[in-house]
């Protein structure tokens, strides 16, 4: 598995995957608190001295900037292969909009165009008796005009039942 991660990786990137993993151990939690520690115990030696603060400063400054960068690679790569997976699985999915497949290459008007799709689909669910019910827009959308064009069907009958009773002459 390891062999298959790495494959096309430069040293570099090796380096900084190996990097952030560590990072996010205990172990790394216990030599940062050690260092802490070490430093806080010799302040007397140096009479608490600026060099002495000065030490801890830029040690700090230089890790705090290398993970910001390392922090984002990982976002980054876990967010890519999140993103994957809910692609493969829309793709699978019958009846799921391919057109969510890479969505988040799409710019940011466009996102917001889907977004009212989404949310008159989410406003279509919710006047739905069934909570576990799911569609997609088309489908929503053409199942909601069959209610509608049912209901119209409906109201049209009752009226015409009603004005066929006004029209014919009744006899007591």
């Amino acid at each position: 598995m390891n062999d298959r991660r790495s494959r096309g990786e430069s040293g570099l990137a090796r380096l900084a995957t190996s990097a952030t993993v560590w990072t996010g151990t205990t172990t790394a939690f216990i030599c940062a608190a050690l260092i802490i520690i070490i430093w806080i115990l010799v302040g007397p030696i140096f009479h608490w001295s600026d060099t002495w603060q000065l030490v801890i400063n830029t040690g700090t400054t230089i890790v705090t900037f290398l993970m910001v960068f390392l922090i984002q690679r990982s976002q980054n790569k876990d967010a890519l292969a999140v993103q994957l997976k809910l692609d493969e699985i829309v793709a699978a999915l019958e009846g799921a909009s391919n057109r969510l497949i890479s969505v988040e290459d799409l710019s940011e008007n466009d996102l917001k165009v889907l977004r009212i799709h989404y949310q008159r689909l989410a406003e279509m669910a919710k006047k739905e008796s069934d909570l576990t019910e799911s569609h997609s827009i088309e489908e929503a959308e053409a199942r909601h005009a069959l209610k509608r064009d049912r209901r119209r069907s409906a109201k049209q009958k009752v009226a015409e039942a009603i004005s066929s009773r006004r029209s014919t002459p009744r006899t007591s």
